[in-house]
C-alpha cells in the first residue's frame, strides 16, 4: 500500500507519501504545494489542485488520507480552508484513489500518543518512525503524520470491515 497524506491549507498544502509493506513503513517523498497569495481564490485553488495532481502522478499512491478541517473563530478563514480541503479531496478522488479522513487529534494520538501534541513533538515522532526522512517543513511533517495515521488506523479499519463482511464479527 502506498499512502499519500495531505494536510490542506490555502497558502501551504503539505503532502507526504509512504509505502507500507506488512509492518515495514518506508518514506517515499514529502513536500508542500503552494499558492500565490496575490491571486484570486479560484486561481489559488487551481494551483494547489494542479500541484497535488502532479505529486500523485509522480509518486503513484494507492490511497489517500486527508486531515479534517479545524474550525476556528474566523468564519471566512475556515471557509477558505474548507475550499482548500475540497481540492485536497478532489485531486486523489479524480485519480481513482480511495480517500480517508482523519481528525487532527486522531492523527496526533496515533503518531505521538497524545491528541494535543505540538508541531515539534510531531516532527520528532515522524523522524523516529521514518529514520531516513528529510522533512520539508511542518506542513509536510503533518502530511506524513496523516499518512502514518492511515497506515495504522486504515489497516485496522479495513480488517474490521472484511471480518464484518465475512460474518466473523458481530456489530
Amino acid at each position: 500500500m502506498r499512502v499519500i497524506g495531505i494536510d490542506p491549507g490555502l497558502r501551504r498544502t503539505g503532502w507526504g507519501v509512504i509505502e507500507v509493506n506488512g509492518s515495514q513503513i518506508r518514506h517515499v517523498g514529502n513536500g508542500v504545494c503552494t499558492s500565490t497569495a496575490s491571486e484570486e481564490l479560484a486561481i489559488r485553488l487551481f494551483q494547489i489542485f494542479t500541484q497535488l495532481k502532479n505529486v500523485i502522478v509522480l509518486h503513484k499512491p494507492t490511497c489517500a488520507a486527508v486531515e479534517n478541517t479545524f474550525v476556528n473563530n474566523d468564519g471566512a478563514g475556515t471557509l477558505k480552508l474548507g475550499q482548500a480541503r475540497g481540492v485536497a479531496l478532489l485531486a486523489p478522488a479524480e485519480a481513482g484513489l480511495s480517500v480517508s479522513e482523519y481528525a487532527p487529534n486522531t492523527v496526533k494520538k496515533t503518531v505521538v500518543g497524545a491528541g494535543h501534541a505540538d508541531k515539534s513533538q510531531m516532527m520528532h515522532m515522524i523522524k523516529m518512525q521514518l529514520p531516513s526522512v528529510v522533512v520539508n517543513g511542518h506542513d509536510a511533517a503533518d502530511a506524513l503524520g496523516i499518512a502514518l495515521c492511515h497506515a495504522y488506523q486504515g489497516n485496522y479499519n479495513q480488517r474490521v470491515k472484511l471480518a464484518l463482511s465475512r460474518g466473523k464479527l458481530q456489530t
